[in-house]
């Protein structure tokens, strides 16, 4: 079995006292906690919308327990954001692959396209084709003025158009 090490303490000399943090609400001389001020339950909340630990706010249990409250009701009133979108992309998957590559362990395949194409470049488009083939299913004007009366519901014969004679 792995025998455990046995850590030893610095000489008390050497050991620095650990300071403790104070909170921004002593700091600041603050009583109460509103849940509409938004910049300060702010400060108790990470980057993701997270509540900050007591630790790391240096809050006593009451205190915590305060802003954590406001912050639940500051988000029920929709002044704090639940969460906040992630802008950067985490990487898929894991990272050592070893020898295996991108496709794991399943090794390539015959046949395979390997690139993936992009948008077609303009020196690779094929060239114009004439406009008669463009326009063969075209609709013609009158088919154009059937449909539209058709859809204003009129019959075709009552109001004249834009385009029909004065």
């Amino acid at each position: 079995m792995a025998q455990r090490r046995e850590k030893k303490a610095p000489p008390g000399k050497e050991r620095r006292p650990i300071k403790k943090k104070t909170s921004i609400l002593i700091t600041e001389s603050i009583d109460y906690i509103d849940y509409k001020d938004v910049n300060l339950l702010r400060r108790f909340m990470s980057e993701r919308a997270k509540v900050r630990a007591r630790r790391v706010t240096g809050n006593t249990q009451q205190q915590q327990v305060a802003v954590a409250k406001a912050i639940r009701v500051a988000r029920e009133m929709a002044l704090l954001p639940y969460s906040v979108r992630q802008v950067t992309q985490r990487s898929k998957g894991r990272r050592d692959r070893g020898d295996r590559g991108d496709r794991g362990d399943r090794g390539d395949r015959e046949g395979e396209l390997r690139d993936i194409p992009g948008p077609i470049r303009d020196e690779e488009r094929p060239a114009a084709v004439d406009d008669a083939n463009i326009n063969e299913g075209a609709l013609d004007q009158a088919t154009i003025d059937q449909v539209e009366n058709e859809f204003n519901g009129s019959d075709g014969a009552s109001a004249p158009t834009e385009g029909d004679g004065e």
